[in-house]
Formats: C-alpha cells, sequence, structure tokens
C-alpha cells in the first residue's frame, strides 16, 4: 500500500510542468501607469474625448451674453438683454408691484434707460421702484377701508408707469441721440434724476400722509379735508417725501450719476415741484372743465416741472460760477 502511493507521487512529480522563473525588473518605468494611478479604470477612447471637448455647449453662448451685457457705453443689444436677465430672475417683486400691461411698460421704460445711462441709471430706476411699491403697500388695508388705497391693490398699470416715467424718457431719448452734445449729456442726466425724485417724493408724500396723516389740508386754502383728497397735505406726508426725495438723490450721487451739489438741486426741485402738483389737484383736479387732468396727466406734469428746474438751477449755477 505503501509503495503503490509511493509511485503515484513520483509520476505527479515527474508529469508536474516546469514552472518558468519570474524576473522583475529592478525599476518600473517612470511613466508606469500603477504610480500615475494607483486605481486604474478603463480609459476612454481618445477619440471620445476629442468629441466631447469640441461639442458645442452653452459656455460659449453665456460668455458671448456677459460680454453683450458689459458693453461699455451701452447698446441696444446689452439694453435689452440685461433687462430680460433681471426681469426674468425679479418676476415675483414685479408682479407685486405691477399689472401684466405695467410689467411691459416698464420692460421697455428699463430698456431705455440701460442705454442711455448704463446699469447706474437702472439701479436708480429700480431704487424707485422698490422705495414706492414699499410704501404703496403699507396700512394697505386701512386705505382700502377708507376708499384711498391705489387700485389693484397697489399695483400699478401702464398708464402710471408712463406717467412716472415721461420725463426722464425724454432726458433718456436726448441723451441716446446726443441732442445738444457733451455739455448737455450731464444735464439730460440730472434731468433724468430729479424726475424720480420729485415723482418718488410725491409717491411717498402721499401714500405715508394716507397711511399716518393726522391732519390733512389744501395747501391753496389751509381748509382741512379727508385723507386722500386731491392736493391735500400732511406734515407726516411732507416729511417721508422730502426724505424719500433726498435718499434717491443721495443714491444717484453713490451711483456716479451726479455730484453733491446737485444732490442739493434735486430735492429742491423736487420740492417745489410737489407744491406745485398739490396746488394744481386742489385748485384744478376733478373740476369742471378739467376731468381730463387725472392722477396720470398730473404726474406728468409734475415730474417735468421737477426735471425742468433742476435743469434751469444747473444752469443758472453754472452761469454764476463763471
Amino acid at each position: 500500500m505503501k509503495m503503490a502511493w509511493s509511485n503515484t507521487l513520483l509520476q505527479i512529480h515527474i508529469k508536474s510542468p516546469s514552472i518558468p522563473s519570474l524576473h522583475f525588473p529592478h525599476s518600473l518605468p517612470k511613466r508606469s501607469p500603477f504610480l500615475l494611478n494607483p486605481n486604474p479604470i478603463n480609459p476612454i477612447p481618445r477619440s471620445l474625448r476629442m468629441q466631447f471637448l469640441h461639442r458645442p455647449n452653452a459656455v460659449p453662448l453665456v460668455s458671448r451674453a456677459m460680454d453683450i451685457i458689459q458693453s461699455s457705453p451701452p447698446t441696444w443689444q446689452s439694453a435689452v438683454l440685461s433687462n430680460l436677465l433681471i426681469f426674468v430672475v425679479g418676476t415675483p417683486l414685479l408682479v407685486a408691484g405691477l399689472s401684466l400691461s405695467g410689467i411691459c411698460a416698464a420692460f421697455l421704460l428699463g430698456t431705455l434707460t440701460w442705454r442711455a445711462f448704463g446699469s447706474p441709471g437702472f439701479l436708480l430706476v429700480a431704487s424707485y421702484f422698490i422705495i414706492g411699491t414699499a410704501v404703496t403697500k403699507v396700512k394697505m388695508a386701512q386705505k382700502e377701508a377708507q376708499g384711498v388705497a391705489e387700485k389693484r391693490k397697489g399695483r400699478r398699470g401702464p398708464g402710471s408707469v408712463i406717467g412716472s416715467s415721461a420725463a426722464g424718457c425724454v432726458c433718456a431719448v436726448l441723451t441716446i441721440y446726443g441732442v445738444g452734445g457733451e455739455a448737455f449729456t450731464r444735464l439730460w442726466q440730472l434731468g433724468f434724476i430729479a424726475s424720480f425724485c420729485t415723482k418718488l417724493s410725491d409717491t411717498v408724500s402721499s401714500e405715508i400722509g394716507k397711511a399716518y396723516g393726522k391732519t390733512t389740508y389744501l395747501v391753496t386754502n389751509f381748509q382741512i379735508v379727508p385723507r386722500g383728497t386731491e392736493g391735500a397735505v400732511s406734515v407726516e406726508g411732507t416729511v417721508a417725501g422730502l426724505l424719500a426725495s433726498i435718499l434717491l438723490a443721495i443714491i444717484g450721487c453713490l451711483l456716479g450719476e451726479i455730484n453733491v451739489p446737485e444732490v442739493l438741486i434735486c430735492v429742491i426741485a423736487s420740492q417745489i415741484a410737489n407744491l406745485g402738483e398739490s396746488i394744481i389737484g386742489a385748485a384744478f383736479q376733478g373740476k369742471d372743465g378739467f376731468r381730463w387732468l387725472n392722477n396720470d396727466a398730473v404726474n406728468v406734469i409734475n415730474i417735468s416741472i421737477g426735471c425742468i428746474l433742476a435743469v434751469l438751477m444747473q444752469q443758472l449755477l453754472q452761469n454764476w460760477q463763471m
């Protein structure tokens, strides 16, 4: 039995193939894939990598869009594209303060403003819109109960947008087409800012006066009248309107649109214009023969007065300095 087992082992040993000796190099190649990647995976074929790198994608389009937006001086392309982007992002805020048709009118205003004055001018108008919308919402339930609230819960329509920006749009067009040359460009820019300071002061004084005014009276004869009466003013509303015009003028200064003396000009012009608007409202609005004189028409007159006064005051100041 032992002999048979020994013969079997001998046969296995003899039939087993010889194992070749393994020879390892003294050092691995310098660019060994095992050194470059300790966890090697199947590499992507070169042809596929080249197709991926050359495949059209959105990066060039985004880069081109940013170049257009940053165009200096602004172009119509940059104005439209910038407004489109901002309006898409800011839709919730726009819907809160404007009707659908009002948003369309605001888009035209924004495009015109960007084309004329670039992003600083647009930011000024955006500041005006945000502040004006905020004060319109103040004590909305109380205003509605008293019947003095703005229609559609303060959401402005195209008439309000155009009425509030007509003078500013004229200044923007004059700037775009270089009317008067370089000498007048600064004046159109000042008139643009003064018109929005005037309108913001009017909006804030009216809305705060309707919300917090303790005593409202007609500026023509100082007769005490209910809140919301056309041409009526209050101490609370007047002070708030003054502060609003100062704030917007300072924003314009910080944006580099006007200097410090021009801040004072915008504030003074806005307050004189608002006084004139109150006189027009008390003396003519709603009277026989002046039914056409609605709020939008009065707004156009008001901001036009503020714009023209600012330009004239600047001219007088320049002549006095000379």
